[in-house]
């Protein structure tokens, strides 16, 4: 299941309701030619479940290695500027790494190696189109079923079981375990460590997202062992997230200087009915509360170099508004050393089932003319590279027609 899939989920706990609110209207494009300002143009390139690409397991290297240019070549006709590429979906790499076996929707079979390195050919390829090439990893999924049987026989996580726990159908690393914290930095800083990425980038998975009907407590030894400093169990866990954030972007500093460190968490971090710095909306997912990712300290406190939100609703969507969510987020960036860009639901535009607004060619461009009165969002990032591509219903090529007629240069230079 993609990523977006769990996210979808969440989502079905807002409330259903929409409806109509006042737009502002379209800003001018920027005309003429040369260079706009620096800002984040970016979009995710999904592999988990073959999502964007491959297209599918197995196909031969050549093939793959022409699909993932070829998304490389449409971020520049788009004149993005940044890919975020997903490099460990699945406790897996898409890199020679001595710590995890290669990704099974490479070739198929994970542990089998697709006789090709997908990284450091994205890197070259990235920086040879003038492109940002953010490494993308997700910290703790194992697996997206809950047979540890089907792992390769070389998977960490059949080497050590007790570091593995069970939740809605799926495997996790447990991130109550100072040994996994560990592992899973020296995993992913093994990437930094070999190849010039311009960024490391996580994704909005920490603890389990909540699944209806089920308890996630598999993490009672962890608690027992290392939770007896803290008042309850949601405190411990969200110190053991916070550790992880502040670890890797010092593990960062050390393996290669210069590579920033990015989040893209679930657009909210909590309602004001339960608490009164929250943002005035009404999700069923909380990220401080249900993921146990304190998004808003992270930022306030400069702990990462950049956020981006995923704000997938419309704009005034009455559970989750687009526009409330923009300025709750400018307001807490504003004043810290993180840059705050913006995450947009590309995949939304024209699929079935969505609200009206989501049928219409220009809210996407609409939320750009939108943020851009706020001064702290820095731009915007898409999800995902398969929807830039396709473009169903010419959302994105009104985003490029209205907001990016010229060349941007990445924030981060």
């Amino acid at each position: 299941m993609s990523r977006r899939a769990f996210t979808l989920a969440a989502l079905s706990t807002l409330a259903t309701a929409h409806g109509a609110a006042a737009v502002p209207r379209e800003r001018p494009g920027h005309g003429g030619h040369g260079r706009a300002a620096a800002e984040m143009r970016g979009m995710w390139v999904a592999t988990v479940a073959n999502r964007d690409w491959p297209s599918r397991p197995g196909l031969p290297a050549a093939e793959q290695r022409a699909e993932l240019t070829a998304h490389l070549d449409r971020a520049v006709r788009d004149r993005l500027n940044t890919v975020m590429l997903q490099v460990r979906p699945t406790a897996d790499a898409l890199w020679p790494s001595p710590y995890e076996p290669w990704s099974e929707y490479l070739t198929g079979t994970q542990g089998t190696d697709p006789g090709w390195d997908p990284l450091g050919t994205a890197v070259r390829e990235a920086h040879a189109r003038g492109l940002e090439l953010h490494a993308w990893f997700n910290p703790y999924r194992v697996a997206n079923h809950a047979d540890p049987g089907r792992l390769a026989p070389s998977h960490p996580a059949r080497r050590h079981p007790d570091w593995v726990v069970a939740y809605g159908g799926r495997l996790y690393y447990d991130p109550g375990l100072p040994e996994v914290r560990a592992f899973v930095q020296r995993a992913m800083l093994d990437a930094v460590a070999r190849y010039p990425v311009d960024a490391v980038h996580f994704d909005d998975y920490f603890y389990p997202y909540p699944v209806a009907g089920q308890t996630f407590d598999d993490d009672d030894d962890a608690y027992d062992r290392h939770g007896g400093d803290f008042p309850d169990r949601a405190a411990w866990r969200r110190d053991n997230i916070d550790r992880l954030v502040r670890e890797t972007a010092a593990g960062i500093r050390r393996v290669r200087p210069g590579t920033r460190f990015g989040i893209s968490p679930f657009g909210v971090w909590r309602n004001a009915g339960t608490d009164p710095r929250g943002s005035d909306t009404r999700a069923g997912v909380q990220t401080y509360d249900d993921l146990y990712a304190d998004t808003r300290t992270w930022v306030r406190e400069g702990w990462i170099d950049y956020i981006v939100p995923q704000l997938y609703w419309n704009i005034g969507f009455p559970a989750a508004d687009y526009a409330t969510l923009v300025d709750w987020w400018a307001d807490v960036a504003r004043g810290t050393r993180t840059r705050l860009y913006v995450g947009e639901a590309l995949y939304k535009a024209g699929a079935a089932g969505q609200p009206a607004a989501w049928q219409d060619p220009a809210e996407l461009s609409r939320h750009l003319t939108l943020a851009a009165g706020r001064p702290q969002v820095r731009g915007h990032v898409f999800f995902a590279a398969r929807d830039v591509a396709a473009d169903p219903i010419g959302a994105m090529a009104r985003v490029v027609a209205d907001h990016y007629t010229r060349l941007a240069k990445p924030p981060g230079r």
